[in-house]
């Protein structure tokens, strides 16, 4: 291989590990459980009459009640994927989430109140890239690692769909101010999920604000609205009455992954555009991936299956696990990602199903990745004294 093959493999490689993969929760039931026992709780009396939307007084603001229940998580259902099977019992604590993904104006506030720069505003760490390419791959020469972040760009003409590196590229100067790139702003968009932003950058966002990310359990509970084993988050038909549920990728309208015409919109649409589910959560399905606390493992709905006694408030598992994605090492880093996103076409990706789930690489923002946020009833029974519903 000559030099300037080499370096054209290793371009593409860094490319390649950005776009990731394949396009101390009882610590705090516990304190929740002193409460109570102390006549100090925020807990909302069950059962309720839902959807119960805080209002910053008896509940915090914008963030939905999910009642604590026992379900079933995963799906045995014939649309799964192996990594969704198969279908087990998990109890969760009640917690309020955000009733939509955070928002560009709401992250704005953030980095201007805090001066935080993003993954994406970074060069990229060779520590971080490393972790996801085989053993013994060299080192990139500095002037390679610039920041930027993976923009999906579509494609003129049906590609084959084992190919992603034909419809996303890295855009050197793309970040959440940019999601496109240079060029590119926030303009109108402001109440559109910011995207562009890292698990970290996440975890950053919900330290400055007091919320937290959500396990991959309640996140799952909290989408399913009360539905038992539902495909989606809305039912088990995709399109009730004709009626679309989700900003997802329309194939009657342009096959995946083509944007051949500039009348073709595909992006981000402004948050609660779709109807919320019945724990009043809007898109929890469809525009952008959400990134929830646990590593990935492919394997842990299976592990959690043969598990012995109650599964309870689950946090996860302590490493990853995806021998599935072999452009990556089978250990390398992995979070879930919840969700879909606006890409997710039934030919390519049906990740908008409640029990859809993915790894990805916790340092590589995209153009089609969010997160939103939640607090326990601890969390928010330790703000100032704050009162919920049933605490007066």
């Amino acid at each position: 291989m000559n030099k300037g093959t080499r370096h054209d493999h290793l371009a593409w490689a860094l490319a390649i590990i950005l776009v990731g993969v394949s396009i101390g929760w009882m610590a705090s039931s516990r304190h929740a459980s002193a409460l109570v026992q102390r006549g100090q709780s925020n807990i909302p009396p069950e059962p309720l009459t839902l959807p119960l939307i805080g209002d910053g007084k008896r509940g915090p603001q914008k963030m939905a009640w999910i009642p604590g229940q026992t379900f079933l998580m995963g799906t045995d259902s014939r649309l799964a994927q192996r990594n969704e099977r198969p279908a087990f019992d998990v109890t969760t604590s009640g917690f309020w989430m955000d009733v939509h993904d955070v928002t560009n104006a709401e992250f704005e506030r953030f980095v201007d109140a805090t001066g935080y720069v993003t993954t994406a505003e970074r060069p990229p760490r060779w520590e971080d890239l490393r972790v996801q390419l085989p053993p013994g791959t060299p080192a990139p020469r500095p002037e390679m690692l610039v920041p930027g972040a993976m923009v999906f760009v579509g494609t003129g003409a049906m590609v084959s769909l084992r190919d992603y590196s034909a419809w996303w590229r890295f855009v050197p100067g793309a970040n959440w101010r940019h999601p496109q790139g240079p060029g590119s702003d926030l303009t109108g968009k402001e109440n559109h999920p910011v995207v562009q932003v890292s698990y970290d950058d996440a975890l950053a966002y919900a330290t400055w604000v007091g919320k937290r990310l959500p396990t991959e359990a309640q996140w799952e509970v909290a989408a399913r609205g009360g539905l038992t084993q539902a495909d989606y988050t809305w039912g088990d038909a995709k399109r009730p009455d004709g009626k679309s549920m989700a900003n997802v990728w329309d194939d009657n309208a342009h096959p995946f992954p083509v944007v051949d015409s500039p009348t073709i919109r595909v992006g981000t649409t402004p948050v609660g555009q779709f109807s919320p589910n019945g724990y009043g959560l809007y898109d929890m399905a469809g525009n952008v991936w959400q990134w929830v606390a646990d590593w990935y493992r492919a394997d842990e709905f299976a592990m959690q299956a043969k598990r012995r006694g109650r599964n309870v408030d689950p946090s996860g598992p302590t490493s990853s696990f995806d021998p599935d994605d072999g452009s990556t090492p089978v250990d390398a880093p992995k979070r879930v990602t919840r969700g879909g996103s606006f890409l997710c076409s039934d030919t390519y990706c049906s990740g908008y199903r409640t029990s859809a789930r993915r790894g990805t690489d916790p340092a590589n923002p995209m153009s089609h990745i969010g997160f939103r946020l939640v607090m326990t009833s601890a969390d928010w029974a330790g703000k100032a004294g704050r009162k919920g519903p049933g605490t007066e």
